[in-house]
């Protein structure tokens, strides 16, 4: 079995999430793949640059993608365009991702990341500030807040979430009876629940 497992906003292929699940994926037997959405140029990152990533690496087989944030909501609008992706796993999906920005920001920093083109924000895996584009905005626009895929799909989404709100997922599986949705205890990360919940992911994905 191939998995794809797409990270989150500002992160890479190196987080706590990815290196824990790659290590316990591949001990079953499957054969993981984690890129780097970004392609190397965060700034310039766009909702259909990383969709292009996928597509440059996915084989023509059905395979599982698993996302955590930004990256359950990008394994979201790939399986929505591909029907052959077998199922997916997402971790606080970050649906709605155009829309919450503003919500976040406040419409002064919306403004003026507008009119500059660029913002500062903090990039987990440098562990520093970058700057990001302005056209990751006005690309992302152009996609659903809520793809609507058919697959199976299993969503963990954290009670105390304060950066996806967990009512989007609740929503979402709400009118989608292809998604199995469970809220844990644990935030927006869910890395205190991994353990918990890695038993039930494990006999998702591999059956």
């Amino acid at each position: 079995m191939r998995i794809l497992y797409l990270h989150g906003f500002a992160s890479g292929p190196s987080s706590s999430k990815a290196r824990y699940f790659r290590a316990r994926w591949e001990a079953l037997g499957a054969h993981v793949e984690i890129p780097d959405l970004a392609a190397g140029d965060f700034e310039h990152l766009t909702i259909s640059g990383q969709l292009a990533v996928i597509d440059s690496i996915r084989h023509s087989e059905p395979q599982v993608l698993a996302g955590s944030s930004m990256g359950g909501y990008l394994a979201a609008l790939y399986a929505a365009r591909h029907p052959e992706i077998a199922r997916l796993l997402l971790l606080a999906p970050a649906f709605a991702f155009a829309r919450r920005w503003p919500e976040r920001l406040g419409a002064a920093a919306m403004e003026r990341w507008r009119a500059t083109r660029t913002i500062d924000v903090f990039h987990y895996a440098a562990n520093g500030t970058r700057p990001l584009s302005y056209r990751l905005m006005e690309d992302a626009a152009a996609y659903e807040d809520f793809p609507d895929f058919r697959q199976p799909a299993l969503i963990f989404h954290g009670a105390q979430d304060d950066v996806v709100p967990p009512a989007l997922s609740q929503a979402f599986a709400a009118s989608h009876p292809n998604v199995t949705l469970e809220i844990v205890d644990s935030g927006h990360e869910l890395l205190n629940v991994l353990d918990e919940i890695a038993p039930e992911i494990d006999s998702f994905l591999m059956s």
